[in-house]
């Protein structure tokens, strides 16, 4: 089985990557076991730190149809696709995030329909595809309402792999991710970054600002079930998904403060301390459009998991990153 991974350089390319070749096989088209034999990793910049002869690595422009033509040929049988423009940086330029979140993302749909391979096509979408007046708890059959760029282009993606999968072009599923924590590594331009950063940098020693209130509510996953989840909707059979190919993944329902609450349990109050709220009105105002909470009923009957409590993922993200730069 020869596979794709698109995004492949970003934090959960990598985890993706390296669970897959840990795995060592999925499921084929008709539910059979098949050996990976070759992951192509894919990426503007090249993959680094895995060593592994079943990895190509290639970077390139995930929207030059030339090169998509390059990369996924009639022997592809799945695509991970997880190349996106971030949420902040999309409201920021429109052009860059319109080609790389939904313009790349069709070329993609149309290179496997092109080929007939009905190949199995597995990509990321977001809770921002919501806005608007939103009950406590968003249930599946609550209608989108995007109020930011990236929400826009992240449910164009999910229409139109919904009517590729309706026509057979594809076998798609398109899994509506919580906001990722806690992140290693440098904040990115994400409206969420903050999620993450009011943790890592106070475990890690240094002060972070919160640009949100204590009481705002995140709808979170763990990298741990993020991944998991990617690999168990890949493994979906088609006939399972009778409630329609875009599903909410079920997450954690938490507030800021409840966060901060966890930190300073896990971390202790010197390390809470060095968080410090700085109202940004940009981020203020994408943020507390999204979700707080999912039912997710569709997801769990599924099989999905989630996180259990947000003290866990504290402790996750310390065991993790244990000597490592934060």
């Amino acid at each position: 089985m020869n596979i794709v991974v698109t995004g492949a350089a970003g934090f959960l390319g990598k985890r993706l990557i390296k669970a897959l070749l840990e795995r060592g096989e999925l499921r084929g088209q008709h539910g059979q076991r098949q050996r990976i034999e070759k992951i192509s990793a894919f990426d503007v910049v090249p993959l680094a730190g895995i060593d592994d002869p079943r990895v190509q690595a290639i970077s390139g422009d995930i929207a030059d149809k030339a090169e998509l033509e390059r990369l996924i040929g009639p022997d592809i049988a799945s695509v991970f696709h997880l190349a996106a423009i971030v949420s902040g940086q999309a409201e920021q330029d429109f052009d860059l995030g319109m080609r790389i979140n939904f313009d790349a993302t069709r070329a993609l749909l149309e290179r496997i329909r092109a080929l007939g391979s009905g190949a199995r096509f597995v990509m990321t979408s977001s809770v921002a595809v919501f806005g608007g007046t939103l009950p406590h708890t968003v249930e599946d059959s609550h209608v989108w309402a995007p109020q930011s760029s990236y929400g826009t282009e992240k449910a164009l993606g999910d229409l139109l792999l919904a009517d590729y999968s309706r026509r057979g072009f594809v076998d798609g599923r398109s899994l509506r991710m919580p906001t990722v924590v806690v992140r290693p590594g440098k904040p990115n331009r994400a409206a969420s970054s903050f999620a993450s950063g009011i943790i890592r940098e106070p475990i890690n020693g240094v002060e972070a600002v919160c640009p949100v209130a204590p009481q705002t509510p995140m709808w979170l996953i763990s990298p741990g079930c993020a991944i998991d989840n990617l690999l168990h909707g890949h493994e979906l059979l088609a006939a399972q998904l009778s409630g329609g190919r875009v599903i909410n993944l079920p997450g954690l329902s938490v507030t800021v403060g409840e966060m901060l609450d966890s930190l300073r349990r896990i971390a202790g109050s010197e390390a809470a301390n060095r968080v410090r709220f700085e109202p940004d009105p940009a981020i203020e105002r994408i943020v507390n459009s999204w979700p707080g909470n999912f039912s997710a009923d569709y997801a769990r009957a599924l099989g999905f998991v989630a996180d259990t409590s947000f003290d866990d993922v504290v402790r996750a993200f310390i065991r993790d990153n244990a000597g490592a730069a934060l």
